[in-house]
């Protein structure tokens, strides 16, 4: 096991990996930007390093830097946590040639994964369904109009090293097609250096639902359950629940059993999430990610298992501490994400926060390093933290997280909580029925 871990990021998710430590028995390092020198993870730190100024570019994405402060502190291994440098293949490779282990997958599936083409091919080859599309890279937008006529409008074009929402464009006609095109393969251009798109079927009203992998390196194999995170503004997701309200037990097993043996022959190691569109009982793959994720403690919620735990303990060379047969579901958990942003025209409102209270009782569990005093920094994500509850039922639960949002108190700056207790009183989420457009169409209801 290792003896010191440096964690690669900042805010709830550094937090939360310095605690799974502490429970190990394991050191930490906290690498940090000056403008976060006073941040709740570096405070509980067994060692800081500061490794550069505000900008993401010159700090959290500073790569010379942490591995500098990971060598000057002897760290023997580096978690990234999600963001920034978690999927970035050329990150997990300079790790390793300085004999520091990455608390992740290697740097090939990385790299596979996050070209949306290249996964797209893997994954079908591998079982899983995928959209209906193109085969690889449109160059043109004639070559665009053709596998338009053949799948049918509405289509999407895509950018293939995309992600959060960028280099996304719908058509609806032919006539469209042309300026979607260009205006895509710009915006992909600009937002990552590539401007590669492909293009997909337009699914009118999906679900997106994701699915929990994590993987050994003694080829144990584990898929636990999944995630519906429809509800998104932007394509950022808002609120996430686990299980789906969607699918049944069936649909779930197979899936889910679909998904395992899919991870298995393409030889993951670490923990991953493949993210369907889920529409008329059919699945369709639109990525993975190589990395935790923001919701994964809804999951940790339903099974009892500790996910960066896990991770831990897989970069280390042990085996998962259980196998699918001993996966079980318990009841239902849901995430809201809490942000520093006026609750319905999403402004960011950073500053100082005031007075602060957490709600506390059975069931709920808040994932958050900010605390009264903080100041909230205007450079970064502007989540500051996670309220997961969990409850046997799901109307247990939704009475828990009503109650438990009545609770939550941060003064000084504005935030979204107001934005979901509205959310969880409309009948749509109280009844579960509600697709990756409902949120756009409600708050452009209620914002004129």
């Amino acid at each position: 096991m290792f003896d010191k871990i440096l964690i690669a990021n900042r805010g709830e998710i550094a937090l939360r990996i310095h605690r799974a430590c502490q429970e190990m028995g394991i050191a930490t390092v906290a690498v940090h930007s000056t403008a976060d020198e006073d941040a709740m993870y570096v405070r509980l730190a067994d060692e800081s390093v500061c490794i550069g100024p505000p900008a993401s570019r010159d700090s959290y994405l500073n790569i010379p830097s942490i591995i500098a402060a990971a060598q000057i502190t002897g760290a023997d291994a580096i978690h990234p946590g999600y963001g920034f440098l978690s999927e970035n293949d050329k990150f997990s490779e300079i790790v390793a040639e300085h004999n520091i282990e990455f608390i992740g997958p290697s740097a090939d599936h990385i790299r596979l994964m996050g070209d949306k083409i290249s996964a797209k091919i893997v994954v079908k080859n591998l079982g899983i369904p995928v959209v209906p599309g193109s085969d690889g890279e449109v160059k043109d937008s004639l070559t665009a109009e053709k596998i338009a006529e053949k799948i049918g409008y509405p289509v999407i074009v895509k950018a293939a090293a995309g992600g959060g929402g960028r280099g996304m464009k719908v058509v609806q006609c032919k006539d469209d097609m042309g300026n979607a095109v260009m205006a895509c393969k710009k915006e992909a251009a600009a937002s990552f250096g590539d401007d590669a798109v492909y293009l997909e079927k337009y699914l009118e009203r999906p679900r997106h639902i994701e699915f929990q992998i994590i993987a050994d390196k003694h080829g144990n194999v584990c898929h636990l359950g999944e995630r519906d995170c429809s509800l998104q503004r932007r394509h950022q997701k808002v609120i996430e629940e686990a299980p789906s309200p969607a699918l049944n037990i069936s649909e779930r097993s197979r899936m889910g059993e679909t998904v395992r043996k899919a991870i298995q022959g393409l030889g993951y190691i670490g923990v991953g999430t493949i993210e369907f569109l889920y529409e008329d009982g059919q699945f369709y793959f639109i990525e993975m990610n190589t990395r935790l994720q923001v919701e994964h403690p809804i999951t940790e919620m339903i099974t009892g298992i500790d996910l960066v735990r896990e991770q831990i303990r897989i970069a280390a060379g042990l085996p998962l501490s259980f196998r699918q047969k001993d996966v079980k579901f318990s009841g239902y958990a849901i995430e809201c994400r809490i942000n520093a942003e006026d609750p319905f025209t999403f402004v960011p409102s950073p500053g100082k926060i005031g007075d602060y209270h957490t709600p506390g009782g059975l069931g709920v569990r808040v994932d958050s390093g900010i605390y009264s005093g903080y100041s909230v920094p205007p450079y970064y994500d502007s989540m500051i933290a996670k309220l997961i509850v969990h409850g046997k039922s799901r109307n247990e639960c939704l009475m828990r997280l009503r109650r438990a949002l009545g609770e939550y108190v941060i003064d000084g700056i504005k935030t979204t909580i107001p934005l979901h207790q509205k959310l969880i009183r409309e009948n749509d989420f109280i009844n579960g029925a509600y697709d990756i457009h409902w949120l756009e169409n409600y708050l452009n209801s209620i914002n004129g």
